[in-house]
């Protein structure tokens, strides 16, 4: 076997015991000890670059033992060495990476998951146009440090599902909050919370205690006190919650009288100057894109009522979790009630109330007593009066109505 079969069978029963510095230091042994023409061979067969090898050498003409103590100990590189962080760098790359993410954030309304639409690939792909190139691996890490994670598939889903005008939605959502929000005029974002029951039940989660409290072996509806329905408006701008727990049912009537609530008591503090609305929302539910009923209250409740021109922009299907609400207002909500039983109203909305984020989300909260009956029934008549106008984009989920004189 020739010397430098040798020496690359010696390097691959090493290299992985070996750290940087080892390597570097072995391979120019090897090479002072071949002699002429060593760093060539111990280069072609180890794949060790020529330069490092030469520092080797000149490190092993140059060293010292090393002293005791943790500060004299051999080092891997001088201090300073190695690739610099892209945040050393690039120190706007961050702040570029959550813009691009500003609309494609979703969220677990029940937990801390937060995960974005675009892969590593177009991430990166985005960012290099816009001026800041970094490598797929350099976007995970910095997804990561921004609270972001990767979700596990769960159950199979047919690709005939999937919505064709999906994507062509969220761009038209994202150009319409940013068209509103340079104009100066309120984008809310609108949905109802998993019906909740108030009694001495068991709550998911664990919170700080002495000791465990105690609740009831079972969660029968028939033992609670009520059940409760928060419906929930996050104002994307100011960065505040406004909820209502109702006590009847979930219809169009109630998530509308709830808007027009949150117009009187704080919209037009916030947006005095404001005549134009948008709200996102959901594709199902009391606001549903195919409920008559829903358009028929925001025609009566909130157009006329308030002279006030609303745009409705609806996510597609099965993509609520999209929704602003969900992650920016229901998620602290859940958090902030985790482990703790809800045994009566006062506790929900003192929960509700108290819930806050280190960006300064500000919670309010009421109780509506009032009772919503199911099945409004809206005539093809009442349909016709509507000043409804549906847009060009996506008009089956995107809609204007105004005021009717």
């Amino acid at each position: 076997m020739s010397t430098q079969s040798q020496v690359g069978l010696k390097f691959e029963l090493l290299k992985r015991n070996l750290d940087e510095r080892q390597r570097r230091l072995w391979a120019a042994a090897e090479a002072q000890a071949i002699g002429y023409g060593g760093v060539s061979r111990v280069a072609a067969a180890t794949g060790i670059s020529r330069t490092t090898i030469c520092t080797g050498m000149r490190e092993l003409q140059t060293q010292e033992p090393p002293a005791t103590g943790t500060e004299s100990v051999w080092r891997t590189r001088r201090p300073g060495g190695g690739a610099k962080y892209i945040t050393e760098k690039d120190p706007a790359i961050p702040s570029v990476l959550e813009e691009l993410l500003a609309d494609e954030v979703a969220g677990d309304p029940m937990g801390e998951q937060r995960w974005v639409r675009s892969s590593l690939r177009h991430l990166a792909a985005r960012l290099a146009a816009k001026g800041h190139p970094a490598s797929t691996g350099t976007v995970a890490r910095l997804l990561k440090d921004m609270g972001f994670s990767l979700r596990a598939n769960k159950r199979k889903q047919g690709t005939s599902g999937r919505c064709p005008q999906r994507d062509a939605q969220f761009r038209y959502i994202a150009s319409q909050r940013k068209h509103f929000a340079a104009a100066g005029l309120p984008v809310i974002s609108v949905d109802t919370k998993k019906r909740e029951l108030v009694g001495n039940f068991r709550k998911g989660g664990r919170a700080w205690a002495r000791e465990s409290p105690l609740v009831d072996e079972h969660d029968f509806p028939s033992q609670a006190e009520c059940s409760a329905l928060p419906f929930g408006i996050y104002d994307t701008t100011p960065n505040t919650g406004y909820v209502v727990v109702g006590l009847s049912h979930n219809t169009p009537e109630f998530a509308v009288r709830t808007i027009g609530r949150w117009w009187q008591e704080a919209a037009c503090a916030a947006y005095p100057k404001a005549a134009h609305l948008l709200i996102l929302a959901d594709g199902g539910g009391g606001n549903g894109s195919r409920s008559k009923a829903w358009k028929l209250n925001l025609q009566q409740h909130l157009c006329d009522r308030f002279q006030l021109t609303i745009s409705v922009c609806h996510y597609p299907p099965g993509c609520s979790k999209w929704n602003p609400v969900e992650h920016r207002l229901f998620s602290q909500i859940s958090r902030n009630w985790e482990g703790k039983p809800l045994r009566t109203l006062g506790t929900m909305l003192g929960y509700i109330r108290g819930t806050t984020t280190t960006t300064g989300l500000k919670v309010t909260a009421y109780l509506d007593e009032g009772t919503y009956r199911k099945g409004q029934k809206v005539s093809r008549e009442e349909m016709d009066q509507l000043n409804l106008k549906c847009h060009e984009v996506c008009h089956q989920w995107n809609y204007t109505l105004s005021p009717r004189k």
